[in-house]
Parts: structure tokens; sequence; C-alpha cells
């Protein structure tokens, strides 16, 4: 088994100036299921925030509606006041039950989303905000201008956007610097190709999110299985291993509630692929996902 270091995934500099481990840790598996409430085991998921930074992690990413609050809440009893640790999280989605999730764009709301994850995280400012989505009945504009405001006003540092396309990337830069993009991406999800390929090109974060699936290439006989067996380690390992080789702007974040589930994750950035194995991967994956569209 790897040595579990996140320090062996390399580097990124959020935004040019923000330095983070490029393997950081999503927190909305510290919840209850539906990703709403207390988590079932509030002690384990306390025992797996505070692993996090003697297993060099140093970028958590959270949102308002994981549980919602719940997640903020807890990160901040575990780890605040935080120390070489960067605290990322979102808002404009709201909760209306388990695995409800509706957004408001409203430009109030955002400010509110803002002011009170400043209040859970203990923090006086936020080092990366990101608009979890776009609301589709408000005005983008309206959207981004706001956020602008509170960029300018010292209560955000960087600004982040999540499951975006190009188009609107390029419309929400004529606003505020756009330094990092949250979609779903993995080794059998390529929707967001075009996305990654512009955030290489204009050095901004992508941060992959669901980044551990290796959806039907999970079965034996795949080169995914066969490699992984080849390393003597776990398919979702491999797949995290194919995900930081596949872009140097990549920021993967996976989840859980288990501390021992987090040092398997992390084990993932001390695997180093060769060019064969993940071309063999990427060629898999890629023919996943075609099939799956059809």
């Amino acid at each position: 088994m790897a040595t579990a270091n996140a320090a062996a995934s390399g580097e990124f500099m959020i935004g040019g100036d923000l330095r983070v481990t490029r393997l950081g840790f999503g927190a909305m598996r510290i919840t209850g299921k539906g990703i709403w409430d207390q988590p079932a085991d509030p002690a384990e998921a306390r025992r797996t925030l505070a692993a996090l930074p003697d297993l060099g992690i140093d970028l958590i990413d959270t949102a308002d509606s994981y549980g919602p609050f719940v997640s903020e809440d807890l990160i901040a009893e575990v780890l605040a006041p935080y120390k070489n640790m960067t605290i990322a999280t979102k808002g404009g989605l709201t909760r209306h039950g388990p695995d409800i999730w509706k957004p408001v764009g409203r430009p109030e709301y955002l400010r509110q989303c803002v002011m009170m994850s400043l209040r859970r995280l203990k923090l006086e400012r936020i080092d990366l905000w990101q608009l979890h989505r776009i609301d589709p009945k408000v005005p983008a504009e309206e959207q981004f201008g706001e956020i602008a405001a509170m960029q300018k006003e010292g209560l955000i540092r960087h600004v982040g956007l999540s499951e975006v396309s190009v188009a609107e990337i390029e419309a929400a830069q004529k606003h505020f610097k756009v330094t990092t993009v949250q979609n779903r991406y993995n080794l059998v999800d390529r929707k967001s190709e075009a996305v990654l390929d512009f955030c290489e090109k204009h050095g901004i974060g992508f941060i992959p999110w669901a980044p551990l699936s290796g959806g039907s290439l999970a079965r034996q006989g795949s080169a995914l299985t066969e490699i992984a067996a080849k390393l003597e380690t776990g398919p979702s390992q491999v797949a995290l291993a194919w995900v930081l080789k596949r872009s140097p702007v990549m920021i993967p974040i996976p989840g859980t509630g288990s501390a021992d589930h987090l040092r398997e994750n992390v084990a993932g950035a001390s695997i180093t692929l060769t060019d064969r194995e993940f071309g063999a991967l990427d060629a898999q994956g890629r023919e996943a996902w075609r099939a799956e569209q059809h």
C-alpha cells in the first residue's frame, strides 16, 4: 500500500497566489443521508476531519447547503482556528429536504450565504467562495455583480463557479477573475472535457467532483482492475491517480465520512501511472462515456 500523504499529489496556485495541495477533501459526506441533517456517526465524522492535517490535506471544499449548515459547523468545531489550511465553500443552493437542491441566485440571498458562511466557519474572509449553481431565474449579470461587489469588500478572496460551461465562465470573467471551476468529472464522465481544456489553457483550477468513479470499468478484466491488481491497490485509488495525471490544474476533492476510507483515498496520490497505463485507462474511459450517451 502506498504511503498516505496528499503532498505526493503536488501543488496548485489558486488565482496565482493561494497555494494548495492538489489532493483536497470534499466535506459533503460528513452529513446525513441525502446530504441532510447530522451524520449517522458524528464521532467518526469528527475523526475524519481531525485526520486531514496529518495526511497533508490543506484544502477542504464544503458548502452551506451540506446539511444544510452541518458540514460548515463541524469543520469549524474540529479545525478552527485553521492553521495552514484553506476552507473553500459554496452558496446559491437551498435545501427543502434530503436530496432536494433548489438554486436561488438573488443578490441579497447570495450575500446572506457569504455572511452566514463566514459566521459558521469562524472566518473574516473566505479564501475561495464558489457559486454552487447559476440560477436560471435570475439574470446571471446580477449574480456575478453581487459576487464581484463582495470580493471588492474583502469578504471573498477568490471566486469559483460550479457546473458551468465555457461560455458561462467567459461571461463571469467580465465581472471577476474565475480562479476555479467545479464540475463533475472522472474516468467515465467526460462531459466537461472542453471546460477542463479551457481551464488548463487559462490557469484556472479544475475541481472535479465524484473523481473516484470508475463506472463500468470497475468490472473484472478492465484496464482499471488490471492496473489496480498489478499495483496492489484498489480501483478507486487508480481512478484518482488517473485524474491527477490528466491535467496539472486538476484539484480532486474525494469525500468521505470515514477516517479509514480517507486514508485509502489519500494513498491514490502516491500512485504514479505510466503513460501506457494512463493511455489505456483514458481510452477505455472515453469508450465507456460514449457508450453511456447512446
